[in-house]
């Protein structure tokens, strides 16, 4: 099982490499909307916002998110690792269930270039 040091790694990561995206990558992540990661698995909620191409404000809360975020993420530890990783696809864990994705529609639409 991925540690809450590991997945705060794998977020860290995620915002890196957002950060150096280009084309249609990097204007999708250049939203400014508020984000939350809740690993099941850990009972453990990552919150920030997601600005100008990166994750910032990265807080660590114990149990599901206190607040509705704009985007929302649920999975565990370890699918999150694996995703950041390049070892899970995320198409086939949406659709699979193991990674849930929640949003509104304009986001859902700009997040797909992400995905």
């Amino acid at each position: 099982m991925a540690t809450p040091e590991e997945c705060r790694a794998a977020l860290e990561q995620l915002s890196r490499s957002m950060a150096t995206a280009e084309g249609n990558v990097r204007s999708a992540a250049a939203v400014d909307r508020s984000l939350s990661c809740r690993l099941t698995d850990l009972d453990l909620t990552f919150t920030g916002v997601l600005r100008d191409g990166r994750i910032q404000e990265v807080a660590q809360h114990p149990g599901a998110p206190a607040a509705k975020a704009d985007i929302r993420l649920t999975m565990t530890g370890d699918d999150l690792v694996a995703l950041v990783g390049g070892r899970l696809n995320f198409a086939g864990a949406w659709a699979s269930g193991r990674v849930r994705l929640e949003a509104g529609f304009r986001d859902l639409l700009r997040l797909r270039t992400l995905l």
